[in-house]
């Protein structure tokens, strides 16, 4: 289940100069073919700014970068903070606006999660301070680049998320099962029926989930990489992101949110 989309918490790498291609550090790993530092640009990073094998990542060993997602934060940044001024053209702006970048792209995700939490409570007090919160953030993110590197972003993220698990708590049903932060990774949960679980935070990584029900189920910032989840239902599941859809696995009976699309990977 996803709330009404918003288009600046969606990615549009074409009015952004390949923030997430050079802010991030990044380690040789299963994820990434190559060790970069912060702030040094992808050797892959092309002069317009796209990436140079965007449609052979996965082969070339960059999966990492198919499952990120900045929530827009980068043609934020890009297009509002810094006025379309980008780093090369002007350098010294270079390591403030990767900072931004980095501090922005928590709070757009934030957004997310709390724009997601607006669709499952349509009225009561909740719904106002899921309102209030949502607002506040916003705000946040069109201050200067001073005024975002001051936000407290553990703060932000505590109280954000207080008001998430009051959310998730409304929203399911009684009677799911507890297993936050669980580790089940590797666990063969084929055909499980986890309506209403709470999963949020839990390792799911290379989990067999074929077939599992997971109707209302909350999987905010569970780790699906490598999970099955062929013939499984999320159709009705909650705070499920894309980046985690692509980084499991799936087949064309794997039921999704609405908003959602199957990964191209996917068979």
């Amino acid at each position: 289940m996803t709330g009404e989309p918003r288009a600046d918490l969606r990615a549009d790498c074409a009015r952004c100069f390949g923030l997430c291609c050079v802010a991030p550090a990044f380690r040789a790993s299963a994820d990434f073919a190559i060790t970069k530092p912060a702030g040094q640009p992808c050797p892959h990073l092309a002069a317009d700014f796209g990436c140079g094998i965007h449609d052979a990542l996965r082969p070339r060993g960059f999966p990492g970068c198919v499952v990120y997602d900045c929530f827009g934060a980068g043609q934020k940044v890009a297009q509002v903070t810094f006025g379309g001024r980008d780093w090369r053209a002007a350098p010294e702006h270079a390591e403030q606006m990767f900072g931004t970048f980095a501090a922005v792209r928590q709070l757009h995700e934030l957004m997310w999660y709390l724009n997601e939490a607006l669709a499952l409570i349509p009225s009561g007090p909740l719904r106002g301070r899921l309102q209030d919160a949502l607002a506040a953030l916003d705000a946040l993110t069109m201050g200067a680049p001073a005024d975002i590197a001051r936000v407290d972003l553990p703060g932000r993220w505590r109280a954000a998320n207080a008001l998430l698990v009051q959310a998730s708590e409304q929203a399911r049903p009684p009677g799911g099962a507890d297993l936050r932060g669980a580790d089940l990774a590797g666990k063969d949960l084929r055909g499980t029926d986890l309506r209403a679980a709470s999963l949020r935070g839990a390792l799911l990584i290379g989990a067999d989930l074929r077939g599992a029900d997971l109707a209302r189920a909350d999987l905010t910032g569970a780790d699906l990489r490598g999970a099955d989840l062929g013939r499984a239902d999320l159709t009705q599941a909650i705070f499920v992101t894309q980046a985690q859809l692509e980084a499991a696995r799936g087949d064309a009976r794997t039921g999704l949110p609405a908003g959602l699309g199957r990964p191209a990977h996917w068979p």
